[in-house]
């Protein structure tokens, strides 16, 4: 079975975007592009309000990925199973495409027979460790995010750490929102490892506004212009063959 690159934005916000277009009509933009989007919603219990979990579950959903609500002190542990979770999702609905294809009618894994679903289950999983994994990671910086970004930071770095064990290739990029003069702003440009962040994160400025929709749109750009950048070393190393 062929998946591919997996490729995820990882949304790390407090909800209650502000400004431009819906957040959720731009997740589900990126879904149908071949991008799944998950969010971490991170409040203190103060900020539990009502609309932000309802937005950080409806863009989750709509970009067909996973959402959480974590308090800052779990936010390690979260970012790791969330960004896991989603790829096994991913890789299922792979899966259940091929059996709808061999069973002439749409089937699940669930629908698979007691005897063959261990075989099924254990291919999601080998896939899950050796595909390639492609996370863009859009960090909100918007003014009441400002005493979160060290447990962000933090848990980052764990992240990376933990995904290392992976047999597939993972690749991490992480962009910022709102900017002055742009909508996002890279933090760390398309990486293997996340240990340069350390230095980076203390350095961020918050900023007033949260344009969630509009970050998310131009995340999706970011992935395109790092496709069109390996087609071109692709042919250019051709050429040199």
């Amino acid at each position: 079975m062929v998946v591919g690159t997996l490729r995820q934005i990882l949304l790390i916000t407090d909800g209650c975007s502000n400004s431009g277009e819906n957040p959720v009509a731009s997740a589900e933009r990126a879904f149908k592009a071949g991008i799944v989007v998950n969010v971490i919603g991170v409040i203190s219990e103060y900020e539990a309000g009502q609309n932000s979990l309802q937005e950080i579950n409806d863009i989750a959903r709509a970009g067909g990925g996973v959402s959480q609500i974590v308090y800052e002190e779990d936010l390690s542990q979260t970012l790791q199973a969330v960004t896991v979770q989603a790829m096994s999702q991913t890789i299922q609905g792979v899966v259940n495409r091929e059996l709808t294809q061999i069973f002439g009618k749409e089937k699940e894994i669930e629908d698979v027979s007691p005897e063959e679903r261990g075989e099924v289950i254990e291919l999601v999983d080998e896939v899950g460790e050796t595909c390639n994994l492609e996370v863009l990671i859009l960090v909100d910086t918007s003014a009441s995010m400002h005493h979160k970004l060290n447990a962000v930071k933090e848990a980052l770095l764990d992240l990376s750490y933990n995904l290392q064990a992976r047999r597939g290739n993972n690749e991490f990029a992480i962009y910022q929102y709102p900017q002055e003069r742009q909508v996002i702003s890279v933090i760390t440009d398309w990486t293997r490892e996340l240990e340069s962040i350390s230095v980076i994160f203390p350095k961020l400025i918050t900023r007033g506004m949260t344009p969630t929709g509009p970050a998310i749109k131009e995340a999706v750009k970011v992935f395109s212009q790092k496709q069109l950048r390996g087609d071109f070393h692709r042919e250019y190393d051709t050429e040199e063959g």
